[in-house]
């Protein structure tokens, strides 16, 4: 699948063949059985060409890594304490990542008006303005 995502088109056989024998010695009927069971799994749609099938990724990098910790969520009996747990695990680089990505699924939030309450303070926007911070730098997991 790697070498499908990587290249985000329709591949052949030989073309993935040719890319993983620059890496290792591999047979073709090994990576045409591999594509089979891809397309078997539904990870992958095939189309005929000549004698040929150019094999196509059914979903993106991210959206695989994005099913793939769903499901470990929703097995949890403990959401709420797999989240945490899980963020305990993330990298600074990670946790950016993260907070980007919940800016840009939570979308443009509405301005508050500046209030100055009785400790004098104004009132945030909490707008990615004020930290400084770019959500357009938040990328897929497959870095593309």
């Amino acid at each position: 699948m790697t070498r499908v995502w990587k290249w985000n088109r329709p591949v052949t056989v030989r073309e993935v063949l040719e890319d993983l024998q620059q890496e290792r010695s591999i047979a073709y009927t090994t990576v045409m059985t591999v594509l089979d069971n891809l397309h078997q799994k539904g990870w992958v749609r095939r189309e005929a060409e000549g004698r040929a099938y150019r094999y196509e990724a059914v979903s993106t990098r991210a959206a695989y890594a994005a099913a793939l910790m769903n499901e470990a969520w929703a097995q949890s009996d403990n959401p709420a304490a797999a989240l945490v747990a899980f963020f305990g695990m993330m990298s600074d680089e990670q946790r950016h990542a993260l907070r980007d990505a919940v800016r840009i699924v939570q979308g443009p939030e509405t301005a508050e008006p500046a209030t100055t309450g009785s400790a004098g303070r104004t009132g945030s926007t909490g707008s990615t303005a004020s930290t400084g911070e770019n959500p357009a730098s938040a990328t897929e997991a497959d870095g593309r």
